[in-house]
């Protein structure tokens, strides 16, 4: 098991380049499914959820390798299974929204129910639901969801949440259906966005995507194309606030500003300073970082994906903050390592009340998830002496390229070491 080890008190400066979209590259891997011939996914973060999703389609009988560090080529042949591994979808979440391709395809999918992350319910009952309408036959057996359908038929879907996986599972899966459908109370990310304009270049028909209404109307074959998956506004969050906790002045390269407008908002809140320029962003932040109120909300709202990082910095915030979780119900098990390091939180329900501490000290702690392990970082960078964090494979390397890598480059002190060798 690999740690990572942050001695604290860099003040962080430079300029770093933002990966692509983990949650945007997903979704368009698997969309690859439904395509016949090569396709060349550029932008790819290089990343384990990425290549578990590689093997997953490799898995089902396509080729897909990465050609170069950030480019994936996907070959799809006319045949493919339509059982996907159980060992490799109940790893990762993201990989479940395979089913709407693998049906939309082969008219029949097998699919476990998925992992990945343990902070909270994410039941797959809306993506269900949504291929009922659309016609399949649902059951399950052995832990394996089981989808049939002689012919998907469009139909008027609502779904009671936004959910993002639902609504690209469903919006995959009706791009081959007879007739139009149309997703109300639809997901509204950036991510659904990205993967629309992906598959309309392979010749789907999606209107309103990134919109809470979205029409589909379907077509009998797609052809594969090249794509560039959009920037990772998670990423570029979590360094923004990187730069804003190590009273830093960084500048990021490749951001989409509308996608990180609740925490250039949030972060000027706060006191800290931000300019926009094109597609780069610059962080500066003095003394005296002020407490302000968040509450996590869909897209366009504050993201769920990056309040255990935001919590980071309101922990050494002057005044006391309220940081609320509507999204997720477990997503505060971070609290506790910060708690370790000094910081003064209370949970009270969905909220996290904060009361800023002059200063964090550095000790051992354990990652709960994926964000939860940016979140350990960013406390790590600006406490008092080191600060151990267990299995970075798991919960910071499953969704960061390089994070590690890029801290240190604008002037952290970060490194791996095994977990042996530190005494």
């Amino acid at each position: 098991m690999r740690k990572a080890l942050v001695t604290g008190g860099k003040r962080l400066s430079g300029t770093v380049s933002v990966s692509g979209s983990k949650n945007a590259a997903l979704p368009i891997l698997a969309a690859t499914i439904l395509l016949h011939g090569e396709t060349t996914i550029t932008n790819v973060p290089n990343l384990l959820d990425i290549i578990s999703m590689i093997r997953i389609l490799r898995a089902l009988g396509l080729r897909a390798e990465y050609f170069e560090p950030n480019i994936v080529k996907v070959y799809t042949n006319n045949s493919i299974k339509h059982v996907a591994p159980y060992e490799l979808v109940t790893k990762m979440r993201a990989s479940f929204f395979i089913i709407g391709p693998i049906l939309a395809r082969m008219g029949l999918a097998k699919v476990p129910l998925p992992g990945g992350c343990a902070i909270g319910s994410r039941p797959v009952n809306l993506h269900i639901k949504g291929l009922e309408a659309l016609g399949a036959h649902v059951s399950m057996e052995h832990g394996f969801v089981i989808v049939k359908a002689n012919k998907l038929k469009g139909a008027k879907i609502y779904l009671d949440f936004p959910s993002v996986g639902a609504t690209e599972t469903i919006m995959m899966a009706a791009t081959h259906s007879e007739g139009e459908t149309i997703i109300e109370n639809a997901a509204q990310e950036p991510e659904i966005a990205d993967l629309a304009a992906f598959l309309n270049k392979c010749g789907a028909r999606i209107e309103g995507a990134g919109e809470e209404t979205i029409k589909i109307s379907g077509v009998s074959k797609l052809k594969s194309s090249d794509y560039k998956v959009m920037p990772d506004r998670i990423e570029a969050s979590t360094l923004m606030l990187a730069g804003a906790i190590t009273k830093g002045d960084i500048t990021l390269n490749g951001v989409i500003e509308q996608h990180v407008e609740p925490i250039i908002r949030k972060l000027q809140d706060a006191g800290v300073e931000i300019g926009v320029s094109g597609d780069q962003v610059k962080v500066k932040a003095k003394d005296g970082i002020r407490s302000t109120d968040v509450k996590t909300m869909p897209y366009p709202g504050f993201p769920t994906d990056v309040q255990p990082q935001f919590t980071s910095l309101m922990s050494i915030a002057s005044g006391t903050s309220v940081v609320t979780e509507t999204v997720f119900e477990n997503r505060f098990m971070h609290v506790h390592e910060l708690k370790r390091m000094g910081a003064d939180i209370q949970i009270e329900g969905q909220s996290a009340i904060i009361k800023g501490v002059k200063k964090l000290s550095g000790c051992p702690v354990r990652a709960s998830d994926l964000r939860a392990g940016a979140a350990l970082v960013l406390a790590g960078l600006a406490a008092d002496g080191e600060t151990l964090i267990d299995d970075v494979e798991r919960f910071i390397e499953r969704g960061y390229e390089n994070l590690i890598g890029k801290l240190n480059s604008l002037g952290g002190d970060l490194r791996e070491i095994n977990g042996n060798n530190h005494q």
